[in-house]
């Protein structure tokens, strides 16, 4: 059963939604933007199924026919739009969402299109929407769920209510690991230290047998990476990380220039998450500048962009490498 009551933070938009809900003031159109695994899906589903709920309450109430369908992903009137290839294309769009619009909800007071992934629309499909975004009618919301704002068109961001999810706080992810999914205490704080305030990676964190492999394989580089020759740094990223798993990898060395950062500013251990390195950490700290730090925090940022997009990965991973070894003065 899936509704409001069962997610951990994003309060404020939470509350905005059951605002909208009780006061009778729905937006025809919603953008929930967030990063991978924030919880997009999760909330869009919570609203779609509050909004359809046959008590009209601002939390759904979990028994009557409509909240049942939306719990079984078996609603006629909540629609989840799909798509075949790498990008949504305006057949999906006028298929799914303009060409089926004007028929009248089948059972409840609300049409409910749910877009996922939406910043893979096509520029023609997202011009196909916004046709029926200027036009809605009366019982129509739709929802596009992203994470990259950039890429939708300045005219779907005017028509649209924005709703941004912010990272969540640990001690809540913590709870959340070991109540929800019985997580042990020590791995639950790890997973919620390291997910840098996304449900979606601290459970896919503590539910993985490959994390602490992941994390120690990325440390050895990390740890020695100024005496190493940038193809050892090359050839040792590519051995144990492909496309799939990059991202993780990638994550890891942005917190760990992150607290290299926190120490060299603050010099406070207990801000640390790679707190048993401190060592090395503090070792790295007083030998780069902050400009230095933060040219590399925006590189591994960069290549996260970059392979999102679809660049080349080895061009990628070498540009990134190159740039980390350019900032160390050591």
């Amino acid at each position: 059963m899936q509704g409001f009551h069962q997610m951990i933070g994003h309060e404020s938009v939470i509350q905005h939604l059951q605002n909208a809900i009780e006061s009778g003031k729905v937006s025809h159109a919603y953008i929930i933007h967030g990063e991978e695994g924030s919880g997009k899906k999760t909330l869009a589903a919570a609203f779609a199924k509050t909004l359809q709920c046959e008590e009209g309450s601002k939390a759904s109430c979990n028994h009557c026919i409509s909240c049942m369908q939306a719990d079984s992903n078996n609603h006629p009137d909540i629609l989840w739009v799909t798509h075949e290839k790498a990008s949504i294309g305006v057949d999906d769009i006028r298929n799914q969402v303009n060409g089926d619009i004007q028929i009248k909800p089948y059972s409840s007071r609300h049409k409910i299109y749910i877009i996922d992934s939406a910043d893979k629309l096509t520029e023609a499909a997202q011009n196909a929407l916004l046709k029926t975004m200027e036009e809605p009618p009366e019982y129509a919301v739709i929802m596009l769920l992203v994470n990259n704002i950039n890429r939708l068109l300045p005219t779907i961001l005017s028509r649209a209510v924005m709703l941004n999810l912010r990272p969540i706080d640990k001690q809540l992810i913590k709870e959340f690991l070991m109540s929800q999914h019985h997580v042990p205490d020590y791995m639950a704080r790890i997973a919620a230290d390291f997910s840098g305030g996304n449900v979606g990676k601290a459970i896919k964190y503590a539910s993985s047998e490959e994390f602490e492999k992941t994390k120690d394989d990325v440390l050895h580089i990390l740890k020695y990476l100024d005496e190493m020759e940038i193809y050892e740094i090359i050839s040792g990223l590519k051995t144990f990380a492909n496309k799939s798993t990059i991202d993780d990898y990638l994550d890891l060395i942005l917190l760990w220039y992150r607290d290299i950062l926190m120490l060299k500013a603050t010099n406070d251990l207990n801000l640390l998450l790679y707190k048993e390195e401190y060592q090395f950490i503090k070792k790295q700290a007083n030998f780069r500048s902050y400009d230095e730090i933060e040219n590399i925090i925006n590189a591994v940022d960069k290549a996260k962009l970059r392979l999102r997009a679809n660049v080349n990965f080895d061009i990628t991973i070498e540009l990134m490498l190159l740039t980390i070894k350019e900032n160390s003065n050591g």
